[in-house]
């Protein structure tokens, strides 16, 4: 029996659970938690805002985070370990705590990826026009473009695991050929700045002021998406032990290479003190043009081009196996038809296209104020779904009642769980807090705010709803079924 089950008296389930075939290996999740958290995307999504917000020494909150999100990545270790199915977060605030953290948690994650998938491929049909000359598109160009990403990402998504592997490693190759080459011919032929200007403004204080806080959570933006070899452990060749390992490789690799770029660039920008003061431009691409020549444009958009689109391929996997196993049980409106396997590798189809249609449907929106709050949404989503697991887990120690799987951090579970837990909340109101932005309207400011209020009195519409139907957490039942001699259904 689980922790804290809430359902096992309700409607019975399918005497066949429906099961997704094993086709990962270690480095398959491993390479798929770097794609989701992508070391360009990280990068050029928070350098310029951390930098203008906290000078140089914002290169310090990287470590900040980085330790923080490590305790977490430990944490989400053990509870995959513990419940190697389909959904990751979903799953294991479900399990650890009971149907409605699970539910909540599900609900957050599931928004917070889709609407990310409209973002990253809204961004990624921006930069291929520019590779192909069109400098100033029209957001509805802009947008019929990113409807046709989706259409393709989705459509490698469904046709099966090798496709997608093979699709994630070489985008990998690039992006680390890319982010530590550029990072090394800068350290070693182009650095403008002394070291000396990394510690600027950086003491005990200065830590802990506004913009240093600021720049914490701009980085907290970019270490996100490595719970993605939690979601797909169902798939994954003794997921026990390889998603924890998957989990917290894919954060620390990331994290390392990012780090190193940002130091790169940092030392690297001309007229440093002008650019700060100016407040404009795009430090990332004008520190590369001016060392590297205007030709190096062009390669530099197909670099974000590449990075943007193997974290949608990612982005999408993850969030569909947790649409799939919400569905398994259950727990969402149309849960017969998101349930369904199809193809020679027995893939949720449908849950894949519902992802690629609701993310088309939002691109229509890129370019506009509301579509600042819907990005916003994402980084909220995220936490939430990350804040319940972990909680979850360090009241189930408080309480005594922690069962470790095959991968456990030993004495140092407890701890890190607590520590973590204080992190995330730290991080959640952090990220969440109100900055009030100039020529900003106040629902944009407020929009993480907003969103949750939001697409929580949605949610809990949505919960009431389906409730009643939710089956029994799918440990209870493959351990029901096993013991009874029943078909757990789905090929291993």
């Amino acid at each position: 029996m689980n922790l804290t089950s809430q359902v096992s008296q309700r409607e019975s389930p399918p005497a066949e659970t429906p099961r997704l075939h094993r086709g990962f290996t270690l480095r398959s999740a491993l390479s798929l938690a770097f794609a989701d958290v992508s070391p360009i995307v990280g990068l050029y999504g928070i350098f310029t805002l951390g930098l203008f917000a906290a000078g140089p020494g914002f290169f310090w909150a990287f470590p900040v985070v980085l330790v923080g999100q490590l305790l977490v990545a430990g944490v989400f270790g053990e509870l995959a370990s513990r419940w190697p199915f389909a959904g990751s977060v979903y799953q294991w605030a479900r399990h650890v705590r009971g149907t409605t953290w699970g539910w909540t948690t599900g609900w957050a994650y599931m928004w917070g990826l889709t609407i990310a998938l409209s973002t990253l491929a809204y961004a990624a049909a921006g930069f291929v026009l520019e590779v192909v000359g069109v400098s100033q598109p029209s957001r509805m160009l802009t947008a019929v473009l990113a409807v046709a990403i989706i259409a393709l990402g989705s459509f490698a998504n469904m046709i099966g695991r090798r496709v997608l592997k093979i699709l994630v490693v070489a985008s990998i190759v690039c992006e680390i050929i890319a982010s530590v080459g550029l990072g090394t011919v800068l350290l070693l032929f182009y650095r403008e700045n002394p070291f000396s200007v990394m510690f600027h403004g950086v003491n005990l204080g200065g830590m802990s002021s506004g913009p240093m806080l600021t720049a914490v959570a701009f980085v907290g933006f970019s270490f996100l998406g490595f719970e993605a070899a939690g979601s797909i452990a169902e798939e994954v060749e003794q997921p026990e032990r390889n998603v924890p390992k998957a989990i917290i490789l894919g954060l620390l690799l990331v994290a390392l290479i990012v780090m190193y770029s940002s130091l790169a660039l940092i030392l690297a920008i001309p007229h440093l003190s002008q650019v700060l003061a100016s407040q404009t431009g795009d430090p990332v691409s004008d520190t590369l043009t001016a060392h590297l020549g205007a030709g190096v444009a062009k390669p530099l958009l197909v670099m974000f081009v590449i990075g943007f689109l193997s974290s949608f391929l990612a982005v999408q996997a993850a969030v569909s196996r947790c649409v799939w196993g919400a569905a398994r049980d259950r727990g969402l409106p149309g849960s017969g038809v998101l349930t369904r396997l199809a193809g020679r590798e027995r893939l949720p189809v449908y849950a894949i296209g519902l992802t690629g249609v609701v993310a088309a449907a939002l691109v229509f929106l890129g370019g506009s104020e509301f579509y600042s709050v819907l990005v916003n949404t994402t980084v909220v989503g995220f936490y939430i779904a990350f804040g319940l697991p972990v909680l979850g887990a360090a009241l189930a120690r408080l309480r005594g009642r922690w069962v470790p799987g095959p991968f456990t951090l030993g004495r140092w579970g407890a701890p890190v769980t607590y520590l973590a837990s204080v992190w995330i909340i730290f991080e959640t109101v952090n990220v969440v807090w109100p900055r009030t932005m100039p020529d900003t309207p106040w629902y944009v400011n407020w929009s993480m705010l907003l969103a949750t209020v939001v697409l929580g009195i949605i949610g809990a519409g949505v919960y009431l709803k389906v409730r009643s139907r939710i089956a029994s957490p799918i440990a209870e039942r493959l351990a029901a079924q096993s013991a009874t001699g029943e078909p757990a259904g789905g090929a291993q």
